[in-house]
């Protein structure tokens, strides 16, 4: 049995990659800040699907959290195999009106935990010769809007270039790009969405059944939905200025409120 790990893995995207790979029979290195959650997710997915399910309560946000990950995907006696890169969070308001240390916590969960995560996965399933990591960003990143896009927008990138680099290694690297998805991350954010058109939400468990099989595929970026498909196109013919100036509107519109 191969095993997976999986940061912020206690909601939303996290919880439904567990889900999944639970089901098709991985063991699971479930990764969060909240101990109580961990155990409670462990204990179901153990009793429901007869897996191993170790707990690794970390704060990705400080340095003792993203070292104590980086420990346990250098494990070679246990080694990982499949690398979900999920924590992440978003703040509310506008650049300028968030905090720097609330800034700063976001690029070290969505930037830094990424990139020293990642490549303490990949030394090991490079020289094993297999492997895969998944790292979630969003469709924001395709479009000039905030801090957070700009974070998800590295992610992008990252992944991109390291895919390239490990070509032929046996290591897959995917960028998950999801738009708006049913989960925890607007209301502890306290971003309102009643104004967000319902056609534009995600169901996590299908957003998941979907990128596990473009990885499978060897995609190196998923938007794992034709409607968001779509207006990635569009994205990609717009003018940049002119892109700007709508997802700016588009921000106020659906954003933080």
């Amino acid at each position: 049995m191969t095993t997976a790990l999986i940061t912020g893995s206690t909601a939303g995207i996290g919880a439904a990659f567990a889900r999944r790979l639970a089901a098709q029979g991985h063991n699971l290195v479930l990764v969060a800040r909240d101990t109580k959650r961990l155990a409670e997710q462990a204990t179901e997915l153990h009793d429901r699907h007869g897996i191993e399910a170790e707990v690794l309560a970390a704060d990705l946000a400080t340095e003792e959290g993203i070292a104590a990950v980086e420990t346990r995907l250098r494990d070679r006696t246990h080694p990982v195999d499949l690398l979900v890169n999920n924590a992440g969070f978003g703040n509310k308001g506008r650049y300028l009106e968030v905090s720097m240390a609330d800034e700063l916590a976001m690029l070290k969960v969505h930037i830094e935990a990424v990139l020293r995560l990642t490549s303490a996965a990949t030394e090991s399933m490079r020289s094993r010769g297999r492997g895969g990591v998944v790292n979630v960003a969003s469709v924001a990143a395709f479009v000039p809007r905030g801090t957070y896009g700009a974070s998800k927008a590295w992610v992008v990138q990252f992944t991109q270039g390291a895919a390239r680099d490990l070509a032929g290694s046996g290591v897959r690297m995917m960028a998950l790009c999801p738009g708006f998805v049913r989960t925890e991350f607007h209301q502890r954010a306290g971003m309102g969405t009643d104004n967000i058109p319902g056609w534009m939400w995600l169901d996590a468990d299908k957003l998941v059944a979907a990128a596990l099989a473009d990885l499978a595929r060897g995609k190196t970026v998923s938007i794992p939905d034709p409607r968001y498909k779509a207006l990635m196109g569009v994205v990609k013919l717009t003018p940049r200025g002119l892109l700007g100036g709508v997802s700016s509107r588009t921000g106020r519109k659906y954003g933080p409120q």
